[in-house]
């Protein structure tokens, strides 16, 4: 079965173990802060490594990056080793480790083109109304009538200017496109370039089959540095959300493999639900709920499990529950809640534990072989067998700009999309003028100007036409008779103009 241990409990230290094959069943770890949480996470993702599970972290504070180098078996985790009865020299190494970064300046870059990112989740980037998220999927619907690809931010400019101008044409097909609906998106992409987003949107965009690597039997962790990025909430938040529906979408159907094909861990887990539209905490509790058929794990990092949604929580059944504290009402009612998730067991006063914890401690129950929650156990985390400290920048640097894949997406490409197509649309338009209209051509043999015949002349005197330079005697005598015209026209509206002529010529 695979069992990956986590923690220890009791007098003689039994063990807690996650039963690989159960471990696509998701799972939270939440507590307060400096209660031991990044430590757990760090200790699921090395027992997953070791079973050969590639593993994905969001590391939001920058403190997951040592995982690249073995412990030292030194301080907090040196004082564990020794209470628990662990050889250290059996029991410290390093782990294959790859470092990401959206912007590309701690890691290799992560890129994403804007069809990929798809409108809603652009309207959740954008915090779009419903009448702008309507018009930015016309964008889209229009885009794709044309055949033309948005990847990049100025593509999808270029398509918000180019419906605006085609406005009538849409508004008969697909309603109506506002001005103001069109000015407010396009702000909303000046804000997102200002927070890097066109950094973020481009090729060559990320394959995730990139993410599913193993080494040496081990599975490779990859490390995103959401440091930078989680100062934008709403940006690392749709990311998140579009990894899970990309992965969702990639993946074959597996069931219930003997070990998860990929393990992801989200930390500072709020983020992705905070101020979420209905429709999209829809989305989010489908793919947890339908992605563990492939072979996925979705684990959750909170410091209150009142951040996630119900609905999301229902789904999560490893649990690491450390201390919380209860100060506030909000917080009595946290302790309640996740005292009530857990299935007790006797002797264990789960509220008043979970107040009571210390660091490092935690109660713990995980899935057994059935797919049953094990009773809660008050239990320790064992420590990582990693280093605790993070890596230098030099030695960050220096192996993610050695890394293979660095080579293939350090440089963005340009390629052939919507805001191309656009230009040359735009650039066969002055060809498409009336002949009329153009320009007469350069080799062509200059005319000899000629003097108008006589009734050439008078008809251009006679209708008032501007005299030029030897417009000849009719011109002169019709400009003497249409004078008299002018003043009589009022009397003689009626007449025809031969008439008018003949009159005044008797």
């Amino acid at each position: 079965m695979n069992p990956l241990t986590i923690a220890v409990h009791g007098a003689e230290h039994s063990p807690l173990d996650i039963i690989a094959k159960m471990a696509n069943r998701h799972g939270l770890i939440a507590g307060a802060t400096g209660t031991g949480k990044t430590v757990t996470l760090r200790k699921m993702a090395e027992s997953f490594s070791n079973l050969g599970v590639p593993v994905f972290l969001a590391d939001v504070k920058g403190d997951l990056s040592g995982i690249a180098a073995a412990g030292d078996g030194a301080g907090k985790p040196g004082e564990r080793m020794e209470e628990f009865g662990i050889d250290k020299s059996g029991y410290l190494k390093a782990f294959p480790v790859r470092f990401w970064d959206v912007f590309g300046e701690t890691g290799i870059p992560v890129r994403v083109t804007v069809s990929q990112m798809g409108p809603m989740l652009l309207s959740r980037l954008m915090n779009l109304n419903d009448t702008q998220e309507g018009l930015l999927n016309l964008v889209f619907k229009a885009a794709d009538d044309q055949g033309w690809h948005l990847i990049d931010l100025k593509d999808l400019r270029g398509m918000l200017q180019y419906v605006a101008e085609h406005a009538k044409e849409y508004r008969t097909q697909y309603g109506n496109v506002s001005a103001a609906s069109v000015g407010a998106i396009q702000r909303q992409l000046l804000t997102l370039e200002n927070e890097g987003a066109e950094r973020f949107f481009g090729e060559p965009a990320l394959n995730l089959q990139d993410w599913l690597q193993s080494e040496g039997g081990q599975g490779v962790i990859n490390i995103l540095n959401a440091e930078k990025l989680m100062r934008s909430p709403r940006m690392y938040s749709a990311f998140l959300l579009w990894f899970l529906a990309e992965l969702f979408q990639t993946l074959p159907e597996t069931g219930d493999p003997d070990k998860p094909k990929f393990v992801m861990f989200f930390d500072e887990a709020h983020l992705m639900f905070d101020n979420a539209a209905p429709a999209l905490l829809e989305q989010v509790e489908q793919v947890v709920r339908l992605i563990r058929s492939k072979g996925v794990g979705v684990y959750f990092v909170t410091q209150n499990p009142l951040d996630i949604p119900d609905s999301v929580l229902g789904q999560l059944g490893n649990r690491v529950q450390h201390a919380l504290r209860a100060f506030t009402p909000r917080d009595q009612k946290a302790v309640k809640a996740a005292a009530d998730t857990f299935r007790s067991k006797p002797g264990v006063k789960v509220a008043e534990a979970i107040t009571e914890l210390g660091v490092g401690e935690a109660l713990v129950s995980f899935l057994d072989e059935k797919g049953m929650p094990e009773p809660v156990e008050r239990a320790f985390v064992l420590p990582p067998q990693s280093q605790l400290a993070p890596l230098s920048e030099q030695e960050r640097d220096q192996r993610f700009r050695n890394d293979i894949l660095y080579r293939h997406y350090k440089d963005a490409v340009d390629n052939f999309s919507a805001y191309e197509a656009l230009q040359q649309l735009a650039a066969q338009a002055p060809q498409t003028q009336p002949a009329a209209q153009q320009a007469p051509a350069q080799n062509a043999a200059p005319q000899e100007k000629s003097q108008p015949g006589l009734l050439e002349g008078f008809l251009g005197g006679l209708f008032g036409s501007r005299k030029k330079a030897n417009q000849g005697l009719g011109y002169d005598l019709a400009d003497s008779i249409g004078n008299r015209i002018n003043k009589q026209v009022t009397n003689a509206i009626s007449r025809s103009v031969m008439g008018v002529i003949k009159n005044m010529m008797k």
